[in-house]
């Protein structure tokens, strides 16, 4: 099966739809990240193949997770921060899965974000932008969800991008297994809480992976 009719079964498996164009240009952003990481080592995948199973399927699978946020709260569009967001991960995926979705890139590591702005342009993607900035200096950005992958333990998480939440707003982490110590240190040591955990079923993947939903604690 090539890549094409994987990436559309496993969008039937998560329950996203996606047109051909929105599938071509999760093709092409394969593509892109394959030859930039010749040069800039964007990521430490090099297969094809896992780039598509580990990126963009694990991207894909919290976008019905912020389809239902945006419903609860009555929204019609998201601003959504990627923190340490790298190679545009899920970033990039995000902002191609939903033109109402504004996302901001942010990570510490210029060339990665260069790989993002590219993105943007070549993929056509007007809701998507790039900062290269460390999380923990400079303005807020007044978000409606906050998300990583992978970025940090949930308590330096917090820590660091939380000042960027709105006042309604939440943080959104993507993990492994459901990680048990670091909830209870951030519940020992931080004003925030988890507020649920929803498991992810990512199609042709054999880990577990959750989607850790934090809010301030009184909010």
């Amino acid at each position: 099966m090539d890549f094409s009719q994987r990436l559309l079964s496993a969008c039937n498996a998560l329950g996203v739809a996606l047109s051909e164009v929105q599938q071509e240009k999760l093709l092409r952003y394969i593509a892109q990240l394959q030859r930039w990481n010749k040069t800039y080592n964007l990521t430490a995948l090099r297969d094809p193949e896992q780039m598509l199973i580990q990126h963009i399927f694990d991207s894909l699978s919290v976008v019905p997770a912020l389809t239902r946020y945006m419903e609860q709260q009555e929204k019609e569009s998201l601003r959504i921060v990627d923190v340490g967001a790298g190679a545009g991960l899920p970033g990039v995926v995000l902002a191609v899965a939903s033109s109402t979705w504004n996302i901001t890139c942010v990570d510490a590591v210029e060339k990665k974000m260069a790989f993002v702005r590219q993105m943007s342009a070549v993929l056509e993607l007007p809701n998507l932008t790039a900062t290269h900035r460390r999380v923990e200096v400079g303005d807020c950005y007044e978000a409606d969800v906050v998300i990583s992958r992978a970025f940090a333990s949930l308590t330096d998480f917090v820590t660091l991008a939380g000042r960027h939440v709105s006042a309604q707003g939440c943080i959104m982490a993507m993990k492994g297994k459901q990680p048990e110590e670091e909830i209870n240190q951030l519940e020992q040591e931080t004003d925030w809480v988890v507020e649920t955990i929803e498991a992810l079923d990512v199609p042709e993947l054999d880990a577990q992976r959750c989607l850790v939903y934090l809010k301030r604690k009184g909010s």
